[in-house]
């Protein structure tokens, strides 16, 4: 194209600000700046207004009521004179249909200079308030307002259906120096796709999901959806001021582990999972009766790839479509709050999938990665790592945290592969990483992100609860920040699990051998804020179902699951279970089918979920076994007999509440006038024994407890004798002091 060509007469020239190469970059959508030239601009006393329409024959301006053509310059833009400031443009087609909207580039930025201030350093703590997509009035129009971090891009440009995916007709402006662009787009609205089409710094193109939107397509498609989050209207006020107590170290948790697509489905309307409304009905209703106090959802945060289970997530600020939008997940939360039971979220701050729609390359160059793959790859799961020295990314996770508790009213975020972020060699070999500027294996960045995120959490908002998956002896994962520790509430432990799963697992026969399996434990148990999981990791990939873990007859098996789990809920340590192990469900998990839920109606199955059940119920009623779960003046011994394989210790609430003795006995021969040493002299009810029928068992017992006896066992002056039925576990309560 030459100037000749442009398409103006010489009594008629192109304004200054609009010169030959600006015509040919709008038309080829390599313009630096369409801002300095699209929209309306001063020209001396009149004013110009530059637009670009592919495929529109005329297109007309009506300002104040006055239609004002505007010519052709060459190829799509179009450009002239007219008097007013406020307008809209009509664009005429070819089959004779007409469209009206108003400019985007007549819009002032809406952004402000304090915004841009704060994502510029990396502390804006209400991030998705300001980037996104936002349904919102600007200028007296409706539309929304997009906003993305990009730095490195020659061009950023909202592509959707409403401009036919053409990436020149809404190219956005840079916001500052903040690495920013924007665009308000009036007309566009709730339930728009779309994504962004980014040129990199090396000329590629590609299209990105919005790394804040908060919808997303169905997968396997891949576009943004714009979302309105505004408006809810919650009625959970009364929870909302009450949950500080049942995070607390001192009450009662116990935790329902739970993959959302997997619960249960629809069989009727062709297999589907519940929805987030339906869920709200069905799921908490059935928490309720199993009495748990707090539901862990795995990861929602959209997804791709369903195998992942939503550990491998792109949308992080998006809850997954899979069950409905995000109003109906809102319904979820709700929903479980009215119920008085918490919802925790399985957040996934480590890693994201090199999905070319994701946050891989995402402006042409390792922004939200590392660069170096020693760094910025990991190895086990094909993803890639957050650079979380660089305080943008930094502030994109932090921020993300912030919001699910904020737009969503979530009770705490259960953080998902710590240990994978604490060091640099993580699943390492020698030169396959880099050290840290000391030359040590820790990842002072990520240990930087951590505590940056327990402090922006628990300031905000210190009722909710953080927990860690930390599978290392990593210390003071629990402590407060200000005290050296990395800020978590809680953190799973895993020791514990693997500990007592290896023990259980084995043939009573050869359990006095790794009598300290069960023992051993407790010599840790104190030195953070424990969760003892049962989770959906020991329940998968190879490792058989909890009903399949255990050894012996059918009998004995069922037998081995209702000790080890009354074990578990007496032991020190806050609870998680992992959904249809409270049935004993005979199969590993499957994610692509409903839990078997038949099975759970066979009377030794439903005899384990009326145990978990009534486990919860003593649990919560009883301050002993809970009080002091992370404390160790809540424990003591009574007696560890190896060859026998029984043990019993004594757990203590708050002065003033009943002490607890439990008695475990984990071989198949039944213990006849088993004394026990007991703290306090009275009356000892025995308030739950796993081998009662209602659960499965042979019905022996102790005839609902007895006198404690002036003879001295266990270090104590006076005790009990008991029958200890076969692999069974009984607790007594003291119910009458003497």
């Amino acid at each position: 194209m030459d100037q000749e060509n442009i398409g103006q007469s010489r009594q008629n020239p192109l304004p200054d600000f609009l010169s030959f190469h600006d015509v040919e970059a709008l038309n080829n959508g390599t313009h630096h700046a369409p801002f300095d030239v699209l929209g309306p601009h001063k020209v001396g006393n009149r004013r110009w207004i530059v637009t670009f329409q592919p495929d529109a024959v005329a297109v007309i301006a009506t300002v104040a009521g006055k239609q004002t053509a505007l010519p052709r310059v060459h190829g799509a833009v179009f450009a002239g004179p007219v008097s007013g400031k406020s307008y809209t443009l009509t664009m005429r087609y070819a089959d004779g249909a007409d469209f009206t909207t108003h400019d985007p580039f007549a819009f002032d930025p809406v952004l402000t200079a304090f915004d841009e201030y704060l994502v510029g350093e990396g502390t804006h703590k209400e991030l998705w308030r300001v980037l996104g997509a936002h349904v919102t009035t600007h200028q007296k129009v409706d539309g929304v307002h997009f906003a993305v971090w990009a730095p490195n891009a020659r061009r950023v440009s909202v592509v959707g259906g409403f401009n036919n995916w053409d990436g020149r007709r809404h190219p956005m402006r840079r916001a500052g120096q903040t690495g920013v662009w924007e665009v308000f787009l009036p007309q566009v609205g709730e339930g728009a796709l779309y994504k962004y089409e980014i040129v990199g710094a090396d000329g590629h193109v590609a299209l990105k999901a919005d790394p804040l939107g908060f919808g997303s397509q169905h997968p396997p498609e891949k576009a943004s959806i714009v979302r309105d989050i505004l408006g809810y209207g919650w009625k959970d006020e009364s929870w909302m001021k009450a949950r500080a107590a049942r995070a607390d170290r001192a009450s009662p948790i116990s935790i329902y582990e739970v993959h959302l697509g997997s619960w249960r489905r629809r069989y009727d309307d062709g297999g589907r999972p519940l929805s987030y409304k339906e869920l709200a009905r069905d799921l908490v209703s059935y928490v309720k009766f199993m009495g748990f106090t707090h539901i862990e959802l795995l990861p929602v945060s959209e997804f791709p790839f369903d195998g992942s289970w939503g550990y491998q997530p792109v949308g992080l600020y998006a809850p997954t479509i899979r069950f409905g939008p995000p109003h109906e997940f809102r319904d979820l939360v709700e929903a479980a709050h009215a119920a008085e039971i918490g919802v925790l979220l399985d957040w996934v701050p480590g890693h994201f999938p090199t999905d070319a729609h994701g946050l891989a390359k995402f402006d042409g160059t390792a922004l939200y990665e590392h660069a170096d793959p020693r760094e910025g790859f990991h190895q086990d799961w094909n993803t890639l790592i957050y650079n979380y020295g660089r305080r943008e990314v930094k502030n994109y996770l932090v921020a993300n945290a912030l919001y699910w508790m904020e737009e969503y009213h979530l009770d705490g975020l259960r953080v998902d592969a710590v240990a994978s972020m604490l060091y640099r060699d993580y699943s390492r070999n020698d030169g396959e990483w880099v050290p840290n500027k000391d030359g040590g294996r820790e990842n002072y960045e990520a240990i930087a992100f951590l505590q940056e995120m327990n402090i922006a959490v628990y300031g905000a908002d210190p009722s909710i609860m953080t927990v860690a998956e930390e599978s290392t002896s990593f210390p003071a994962v629990s402590q407060p920040v200000h005290m050296g520790g990395l800020g978590f509430g809680y953190k799973w432990n895993m020791g514990w699990m693997n500990d007592t799963l290896r023990y259980m697992e084995k043939d009573p026969i050869y359990r006095q051998h790794d009598h300290h399996l069960m023992t051993f434990p407790i010599d840790w148990a104190f030195t953070e804020n424990f969760i003892l999981p049962i989770s959906h990791d020991e329940v998968v990939h190879g490792k058989g179902s909890m009903i399949d873990k255990m050894p012996g007859t059918d009998w004995e098996k069922f037998a081995n699951l209702r000790a080890y789990y009354a074990f578990m809920w007496a032991h020190p340590g806050k609870k998680l279970l992992f959904m249809g192990c409270e049935f004993a469900q005979p199969e590993e998990w499957n994610h692509n089918a409903e839990l078997n839920w038949g099975a759970a109606e066979q009377p030794a199955n439903k005899g384990v979920q009326q145990l978990v059940r009534d486990l919860n119920a003593l649990y919560r009623a009883t301050p002993a076994l809970h009080v002091n779960d992370c404390l160790p003046e809540g424990f003591a011994w009574l007696s560890n007999d190896p060859a026998q394989s029984t043990i019993a210790f004594a757990r203590y609430g708050a002065a003033g509440d009943a002490p607890v003795v439990v008695v475990c006995n984990f071989t198949p021969v039944e213990r006849l006038n088993f004394r026990v040493g007991v703290p306090e002299q009275g009356f000892w009810e025995e308030v739950l024994n796993t081998d009662a029928a209602i659960y499965g068992g042979g019905n022996r017992g102790n005839l609902g407890g007895g006198e404690a006896a002036d003879l001295a066992a266990d270090g104590h002056a006076q005790s009990v004798t008991l029958t200890l039925p076969p692999l069974s576990v009984v607790v007594l309560r003291l119910r009458e002091r003497r």
